[in-house]
């Protein structure tokens, strides 16, 4: 049997929540991790923009977001009802993060890339975000009730990169629950399984 083939590479947000997602619907994929030096040849084949995540699945579909690939994954299998709840406020703190909030993560990640302000501008810019996180899991202890859903898992990922840019200012910033959540997340069965170490894939 043909397993749908998975090009990820393990520290990539992106790819993390996509992983996620598949091995929680109990999808089987043959993981392809990439070095983002050297991608492969028929990786920029089936997906010119040549990033990862890319799901292929056997019939031959290439489905090459990450969003995507969720969303596909949760159709087949949702045994906790991470769509359960889907709505557009959902929808629309994902896509949150992942404009306004990965940009000020880039520049806050790397301040000499764009040096036109200094690092702890881009921070406060990220704490937007996080402020709006906080006030949610102040209410909820998820984001959008007491379970996780798709948007705890499309999200964290991100604010696990922005916590651990300046680990001792993110241990004592003014957002307990969020690092309650993140540390709940971080923790989990879920996320260990899925950052499994594979050795780069070589293509024949």
């Amino acid at each position: 049997m043909l397993l749908p083939v998975l090009y990820s590479y393990r520290r990539c947000p992106y790819a993390m929540r996509a992983r996620m997602a598949l091995r929680y619907a109990g999808i089987d994929v043959e993981i392809r991790e990439i070095s983002l030096r050297d991608k492969s040849q028929h990786l920029r084949q089936v997906s010119p923009k040549a990033t990862v995540p890319v799901l292929i699945l056997p019939d031959g579909h290439v489905i090459d977001q990450s969003l995507d690939i969720m969303q596909w994954a949760l159709a087949q299998h949702d045994p906790e009802q991470w769509l359960g709840q889907s709505d557009a406020a959902m929808h629309a703190l994902v896509k949150q993060n992942d404009e306004e909030f990965k940009r000020a993560l880039d520049r806050y990640k790397y301040p000499d890339r764009y040096p036109e302000h200094p690092q702890s501008t881009y921070r406060a810019d990220g704490e937007r975000f996080l402020q709006l996180l906080e006030s949610s899991l102040h209410q909820h202890g998820c984001l959008f009730g007491t379970s996780p859903t798709y948007a705890d898992i499309a999200i964290f990922p991100f604010v696990r990169q922005f916590s651990m840019v300046e680990p001792d200012w993110f241990a004592v910033a003014p957002y307990p629950n969020l690092r309650n959540w993140l540390a709940q997340r971080i923790q989990s069965p879920l996320f260990t399984l899925i950052m499994d170490k594979y050795p780069t894939w070589q293509e024949s």
